[in-house]
């Protein structure tokens, strides 16, 4: 069994044609060289990226589960982070959202905003109701 080669940021930015194609991905660094005239998006999403960390940009599409098998048969190393590098372009899970200072919203603050619309106006509408009540019995 071989060691995983260990590749920096420096060696994969020299790897960004087409011809010659590295993607980091949470810090594993992919050869896309013969995906490119494959890649379903075009190669241009593909040479956008290429020789950078695409960690952000791949997550932010919400690739498949056959997309990531894919990917794991790209495999060209791991990232070998030095003094200087980027920070890690970390995405949030599927299906989440990353706001500002770090929380997470995912689908069930949608759910919560449609629970609260339909409270506010059952609420609305059993205060009608009441006044509507009231209003008959003073008319009486």
């Amino acid at each position: 069994m071989s060691e995983t080669q260990q590749l920096t940021f420096s060696d994969v930015a020299s790897h960004n044609s087409k011809k010659d194609l590295y993607l980091v991905i949470h810090d594993k660094v992919y050869n896309a060289t013969n995906f490119v005239d494959e890649h379903p998006g075009g190669e241009e999403v593909l040479l956008d990226v290429g020789g950078q960390d695409a960690t952000e940009a791949f997550e932010d599409v919400g690739h498949s589960d056959e997309a990531r098998e894919i990917l794991n048969g790209m495999v060209a190393g791991e990232l070998k982070r030095m003094p200087g590098d980027p920070e890690p372009h970390t995405a949030a899970p599927q299906g989440t959202v990353t706001q500002p200072g770090g929380s997470s919203e995912g689908a069930g603050m949608g759910v919560m905003f449609y629970a609260l619309v339909l409270l506010g106006g059952g609420l609305a509408f059993g205060a009608y109701k009441y006044l509507q009540a009231q209003s008959a019995g003073e008319t009486k």
